[in-house]
Order: C-alpha cells, then structure tokens, then sequence
C-alpha cells in the first residue's frame, strides 16, 4: 500500500455497483516490474485484492503481469465469498491497465 512518486505507469479502476476505486502504480526496470503500489477506497475484500495483486506483480516481467488473472488472486488468498469475486476482477484489471498505459507510452 502506499504511493509511488513518478511512477512510469498508473491505472485507476473503479465499480460504480459497490463504489470500491483501485489505483495501481508501477516502477518498470528493464521490462519487469521492480515496485508496486496500490490506494484503495473500498471494502477489506477490495483492500485484500489489491494487496495480493501487488504480491504476485511484483518481480514478474510485464508479460508475466498481464497473465495474472482475478482466479489467480483469488486463489492466492484462499478464496473469496462468491459475492466479493468483483473484488479481485478489479485488482487484475487495474493491473492490465497500467501496463497497458506503460506500454503505450512507450
């Protein structure tokens, strides 16, 4: 959690159903994600996803990143209530998204 100053790519996310915003941003050295951070206004369902999102990114080559999906978060943290999946779809969307915007600058 927490800020990345000039970060070389950012996505913002949001549900308008439940109101939970993601912000994701990133540090890229050498086409790998060296840090990660991410701001989260949500439930703890959103804040956890966000979190694991960050653990998993974080090391991984861009490509690798952009495999990860909302399964594979869920997954990582031992599964989520059903009605809380909405949560880690916007972690691994927030995710492509940065990456998207990083390698369109480029």
């Amino acid at each position: 959690m927490g800020k990345i100053n000039n970060p070389d790519a950012e996505a913002t996310v949001g549900n308008p159903r439940c109101g939970d915003v993601m912000k994701i941003m990133l540090k890229i050295d050498n086409d790998k994600i060296s840090d990660i951070k991410f701001q989260t206004m949500g439930c703890a369902a959103a804040i956890a996803t966000s979190s694991m999102t960050t653990d998993i990114a974080k090391g991984k080559t861009l490509e690798e990143a952009k495999k990860i999906t909302n399964i594979d978060v869920a997954k990582a943290l031992g599964e989520l209530p059903p009605i809380k999946i909405h949560c880690s779809n916007l972690a691994a969307d927030a995710l492509r998204k940065a990456i998207e915007n990083f390698e369109q600058k480029q």
